[in-house]
Parts: structure tokens; C-alpha cells; sequence
């Protein structure tokens, strides 16, 4: 088994190496700066798409997180992209990021989505472990106080979701038009928990952990599922679920997020009790798993309707997520996970042509060619940080 994980970890190295390279030979803007909009499946070019900030956040963990795992040549790219999100994407009147940007980098989208903040804090406060800029965390710190005072709920706890530029609640607070429309979501708390954190990690202050504790309950109480060991995914403004569907993806990635969250606390039995809680997601979401050891993506047992599409950052976290439950329990069944979900991706997902993963496959594993190789979701973060853990954690 030691033999099969070095193996394993030799391969992932190269394969960061590969994405860093993509990112950093096709996604500069040559033209307006910082980094292109979007690329379509084929390698084409949209010049003129729009920019969004999300995904710029993105990029700028990540070529911080490569730089602080020893890939010096990222810093670079990190320097551009948080030079470009302060330029561009911080809204000097108001305060916080804006959703997008035009190709020229002016304000598109102004609205202040909560996701979008928090993975901002999540880029910038990589950023600060990787140089020491005093102004990223100052910017960071300056998001999480924008955070606290609007989008916090005394009442019931959790944060709302979206805002207009001058902070008034927004009635849509859609991420995207494939998402349902209620004030509070799984995935906008499973970021603003990542983004503390990593804040935490960086500037370890009594107010961050105790609004890191504050999430781990709201994901104990209200979004994990006790009975099923799934997350439940929509949530009106008093903690009602208003969705069925489980997202197999998001409890993979939850369930090592959610430790590591733990973990910076420091309170054994708080750990010990997410441990418990980390293994049943990952049994939870082993319910999605297909003969050919992909994932699916989201199942309704109500309507009893699969999407049965694999996409990249399922098949990234899932790795994770599943090298975590075998470290946490030594049981080899997870292992064969990690195996089984490597080996699909070599052979379904990563783009040797062009570069890259693809976004994902169908059910009779043709590529989903209508889908971004870089775009406003399509991004390098979900399996550079997949690369990372694993190197790390091997």
C-alpha cells in the first residue's frame, strides 16, 4: 500500500505541474490584464467575455497555495491576480468585491454576494501566508467585518446570502440560474467556513474562532442531515430545508473541510466528534458512486432523479475527501476510492491536448463540450488544491 501511495503522490505532483501550467500559459489577458474571462471547451479565446470574481479569487489561492508548497515561479501569477482583484474587483465607495467585471475591467455585475467575499478572504489570506503583505490581510479583515455587519443573522444564526453594491438584502439571491432562489444556502456557508479558517490560520483572533465554532454548529444543527449523513442544500430564512437533493460532491468536500475546521480549534473532543461526522458524509456520498468508480453529481430521492453527469470538481474532492476518511480511520475501502476516482479522471477528465480537466462527462462519458475549460465556475482551484492536499498529505 505504501509502494501504490508514493506512486500515486509522484503522479499528482506532475499533474499540478500540468494545471499550473495551463493556467499560467493560457489565462493571462495580454490585452486588459489580469486574467481572461473565459475559455470555451476547444481552446478558443472569448475576448470580450466578462470577468468574474470568483474566479479571479481563485486563482489567486492558488498560485499562492503553490507558491507556500514550493512551486516559486506561482508567485508571479498570485502578485497578478491580487492586483487585479484590488484594482478592479474592490469597490473603493463601498466597500467589499463586485460579482463581475467587463473584459476591460469595469464594473459589470456590482451586487455583493456573500460566496464571493468569502472566497475572496479565502485568496487573500493565502496570499498574506505567501508574502506578508500587510494590506491583503487588512483587505481580508476588511471583507469579514463587511461580512459580520450585513450578511450575519442574530436571530437564527448562519449569513444571508446576496446584497446590492450599497448593502440592501437582495430578493434574488441566486449564485446562478441553476440554483434555487432562498435566503440561505449549504454552499455559501461551506466557503464562508473555508475562508475563516484560513483567515483564522493567518490571524488567529478570538471573534474568528468563534464564529468558525458558531458555522461548525450551523452545519451540525441545521445543514448536515443526521439521519442520512447528507447535506441538505437550500434553507428558507429560519433554517427550513427547501430541497431534497443531495449533491454527492459537496458531501465529499464538506466532510474534509468541515474537519479541518475542527482541527484549527484545538478542542479534542470537538475534533473527535467531527471525525465521527467527516466518516458518515463520506459513507453518505460512497451512495453516488458508479461501477466505474466515477461520482455522480446530485441525486432527489423524492423525485428519484439522478444528474448523472461526472464533473472535474467532484472527481478533485472526492479524492480528498476519501484519502481523509482512510487517514482518519485506516479503512482500506476509501483508499480504493481515491483509486478508483484517479483513475477516471486520468482517463475521462484530463485534457491531454489542450490542457487542463474537462468539465466532465455524461453517462456514456462523452465530454460535455458546451462547458468552459476556463470561465466564470471553471477554475484552477478545485483540483490544484486536490494536488496540493494529496502531495501534502502523502
Amino acid at each position: 500500500m505504501h509502494l501504490l501511495l508514493q506512486k500515486y503522490k509522484q503522479e499528482i505532483q506532475k499533474e499540478l505541474t500540468q494545471v499550473l501550467s495551463f493556467w499560467e500559459a493560457y489565462s493571462l489577458d495580454p490585452i486588459n490584464g489580469g486574467f481572461i474571462g473565459k475559455m470555451d471547451f476547444e481552446g478558443t479565446v472569448h475576448p470580450e467575455a466578462e470577468k468574474g470574481g470568483v474566479l479571479n479569487a481563485r486563482i489567486l489561492w492558488t498560485f499562492s497555495a503553490a507558491f507556500n508548497a514550493g512551486s516559486e515561479e506561482s508567485l508571479k501569477i498570485a502578485h497578478r491576480a491580487y492586483h487585479y482583484i484590488n484594482q478592479h474587483f474592490r469597490d473603493q465607495t463601498y466597500g467589499g468585491v463586485y460579482w463581475s467585471v467587463d473584459a476591460q475591467g469595469k464594473p459589470l455585475s456590482t451586487r455583493k454576494q456573500v460566496y464571493g467575499l468569502a472566497f475572496t478572504i479565502y485568496g487573500l489570506t493565502e496570499y498574506y501566508r505567501a508574502t506578508n503583505h500587510q494590506a491583503a490581510l487588512d483587505f481580508a479583515l476588511e471583507l469579514f467585518e463587511l461580512i459580520e455587519k450585513y450578511s450575519f443573522d442574530p436571530e437564527k444564526g448562519g449569513y444571508w446570502e446576496a446584497f446590492t453594491q450599497e448593502w440592501q438584502l437582495l430578493e434574488d439571491a441566486r449564485l446562478s440560474e441553476k440554483d434555487r432562489n432562498d435566503p440561505k444556502t449549504m454552499n455559501t456557508h461551506l466557503h464562508i467556513i473555508e475562508a475563516y479558517v484560513n483567515l483564522y490560520q493567518v490571524w488567529p483572533n478570538e471573534r474568528v474562532k468563534v464564529k468558525v465554532r458558531h458555522l461548525l454548529d450551523v452545519f451540525e444543527n441545521y445543514i448536515i442531515d443526521a439521519q442520512t449523513g447528507h447535506m441538505r442544500l437550500f434553507f428558507d430564512k429560519r433554517w427550513h430545508p427547501q430541497s431534497t437533493a443531495v449533491s454527492f460532491g459537496h458531501d465529499i468536500e464538506a466532510s474534509w473541510l468541515l474537519y479541518e475546521a475542527a482541527e484549527v480549534l484545538h478542542d479534542n473532543a470537538l475534533l473527535e466528534k467531527w471525525k465521527s461526522i467527516a466518516l458518515r458524509m463520506a459513507d453518505a456520498a460512497a451512495e453516488g458512486f458508479n461501477e466505474d468508480g466515477s461520482l455522480n453529481h446530485e441525486f432527489d430521492p423524492v423525485t428519484q432523479h439522478w444528474d448523472s453527469h461526472r464533473e472535474w470538481w467532484v472527481t478533485a474532492e472526492g479524492m480528498v475527501g476519501y484519502l481523509n476518511a482512510f487517514q482518519l480511520s485506516g479503512d482500506a475501502r476509501y483508499l480504493r476510492y481515491v483509486e478508483h476516482l484517479w483513475e477516471f479522471a486520468k482517463t475521462y477528465l484530463i485534457n491531454t491536448k489542450i490542457g487542463e480537466w474537462n468539465w466532465g462527462v455524461y453517462d456514456d462519458r462523452s465530454p460535455m463540450k458546451t462547458e468552459d475549460r476556463i470561465g466564470f465556475w471553471k477554475c484552477p482551484y478545485h483540483n490544484a488544491r486536490a494536488c496540493l492536499e494529496i502531495v501534502k498529505r502523502i
